[in-house]
């Protein structure tokens, strides 16, 4: 009698691989649903951000209108959304210009609830 081969071993993963099903972070879906939300925002709704995808994440760019920033009204950055694999949260950063650095804002694990802090920005901490 034959003996058949033995099953071949499902192949290992690594634990930092993503899970079937899950999305990882920037995908198009989520940087498209950034932009539409970003429609919303209270401040300088005359001019158009883009959302730009980044390492672990989105960052949200935009013409300078206030000039506070860039004298010649160039592209600054205004906001940086950045997925925390590890405690399941999205994590929102305001910039320091002066500085060059980002600051952490604020977290949540809904991102349109954590958007919502720049979509109204009523200290003019992300839209200078």
């Amino acid at each position: 009698m034959k003996e058949s081969a033995p099953a071949p071993a499902a192949a290992a993963t690594p634990a930092d691989a993503p899970r079937p099903g899950l999305r990882t972070h920037p995908n198009e879906l989520d940087q498209r649903r950034i932009a539409r939300l970003l429609e919303k925002r209270m401040r300088y709704r005359y001019v158009s951000p883009r959302v730009e995808a980044c390492d672990d994440g989105y960052r949200v760019v935009s013409p300078c209108c206030s000039r506070n920033v860039d004298q010649a009204g160039g592209d600054i950055d205004i906001a940086r959304l950045a997925w925390d694999a590890d405690s399941g949260a999205w994590r929102l950063y305001s910039k320091d210009h002066a500085r060059g650095e980002w600051l952490f804002y604020d977290s949540g694990r809904q991102i349109d609830a954590v958007l919502m802090a720049l979509l109204v920005d009523a200290y003019r901490v992300f839209w200078p």
